[in-house]
């Protein structure tokens, strides 16, 4: 295959798709949708069996345990990517929403219209349920796809696709609104990244490495975050049992995502208090703690953190532990090494709560809850096409608004400029 050659038709394609899609009715969008959840559902044995080819290639290669869980799909999560569509399917139609009309002193009305981005291309790794969730987000906000997953998910990725293109032919849309490269060639991604007469924006989600080689070579606007270096503060003036409930979740519920939390920051006046139990479900767990002096002295068996650990993004069963003074220190080490993803606050004082989420810099901010709620889906967002960091355009977990743009639009009636 001349993947230059491939990668451009896909991408003519793309564009001709987007006009159809642009300007499907609501109705068509939602139907489309509840067939490809329901397609989900009927072929969920041979979506299994897909996943299975997958994951024994990736054992083969010997991939790390976070990765293979991230590849995994189960009878559960195919539900979870069904559930996630029907419920992009009820949400409201992002296109043609008209905001802000007003009447000028001249007589004509002035406003905004939301529209689609166009053509957007996402790159990822290992997660086939990104296949269902960005094809979903996409089509509702009436944007034509180009899915590139990983080589690694290739054939959960197809086996998803089928049931895309299902839903998108009951409706009458082309098959090619959303496409799934069918190449495992790395050098289709870089075709993808440069093709600025095709593609509009460019989101992707996989590990740094990734990331950091888009934002050297890409030549489209991207929608992304680099890593997730999530915090969990212990406020002085926490609860208990609110604090050991989720400082355990941040971290244990889920290893290998963005927002898992990567270091534990707990007010002195509280640690002796809360670190011995905490620790110790961390332990059970099979979680390495690696913490400061402090830290140490309260949990004797801990490793001493290094100034590297307070900027490192685990994606497994690691945990940074640091005792700090109080607020304004958390504040400024999550200001020092976070990465602007997600960061908690666990506190019954509502004034060091609001002065968290106004001083904290971060797409999430949180009081009293995991960081692990830092999700689309948690959101009521349906799913997310990515979780971004970046100020402009979209932060936070991206759903449907995120993929549409804001033209303006003037309404006048024979109006003449003076």
């Amino acid at each position: 295959m001349d993947v230059q050659t491939y990668m451009h038709g896909v991408g003519r394609e793309a564009r001709a798709a987007s006009r159809f899609i642009a300007k499907a009715g609501t109705h068509a969008k939602n139907q489309a949708l509840t067939v490809i959840a329901q397609a989900l559902e009927r072929k969920a044995k041979r979506l299994l069996e897909a996943n299975a080819r997958d994951l024994e290639a990736a054992r083969k290669k010997k991939l790390d345990a976070a990765s293979i869980d991230r590849l995994t799909l189960t009878t559960t999560t195919i539900e979870a990517m069904a559930d996630g569509l029907m419920q992009i399917a009820k949400l409201p139609d992002p296109v043609g929403e008209i905001i802000g009309l007003k009447y000028r002193p001249s007589g004509i009305q002035v406003g905004q219209m939301r529209v689609p981005l166009g053509v957007i291309g996402i790159i990822y790794e290992s997660r086939p349920n990104v296949t269902a969730d960005a094809a979903g987000l996409c089509l509702k906000s009436g944007n034509a796809a180009i899915l590139r997953g990983g080589s690694e998910a290739i054939h959960s990725n197809q086996a998803i696709a089928a049931c895309v293109h299902e839903g998108l032919k009951a409706v009458g849309l082309p098959e090619t609104v959303v496409q799934v490269i069918e190449t495992t060639d790395r050098n289709a991604v870089g075709e993808l990244i440069t093709m600025q007469d095709y593609v509009d924006v460019i989101v992707p989600r996989g590990g740094k490495s990734l990331i950091e080689r888009l934002m050297r070579e890409s030549r489209i606007p991207m929608i992304k975050h680099l890593h997730g270096v999530c915090h969990t503060y212990i406020d002085d003036k926490a609860d208990f049992d609110k604090a050991i409930r989720i400082a355990d979740n941040a971290k244990t519920q889920r290893l290998g995502t963005c927002n898992t939390m990567e270091t534990l920051l707990v007010a002195k006046g509280i640690a002796d208090k809360v670190l011995p139990p905490l620790c110790k479900i961390y332990l059970e767990k099979g979680i390495e703690l690696r913490g400061d002096a402090a830290a140490r002295k309260i949990v004797p068996g801990m490793k001493a953190a290094t100034e590297e650990d307070w900027y490192t993004e685990y994606l497994e069963a690691i945990l940074s532990v640091r005792v700090v003074d109080g607020l304004d220190q958390a504040i400024e080490h999550i200001t020092t090494y976070g990465s602007q993803h997600t960061d908690a606050i666990v506190t019954e004082d509502i004034t060091r709560a609001r002065r968290f989420l106004a001083e904290v810099d971060s797409s999430s901010v949180m009081v009293n809850a995991s960081t692990r709620f830092a999700d689309g889906y948690e959101y009521g967002l349906g799913a997310e096409i990515g979780i971004s960091t970046d100020k402009l355009h979209a932060r936070g977990p991206v759903g449907l608004e995120g993929l549409t743009s804001l033209k303006y639009i003037v309404l006048g009636d024979g109006h003449i400029r003076q």
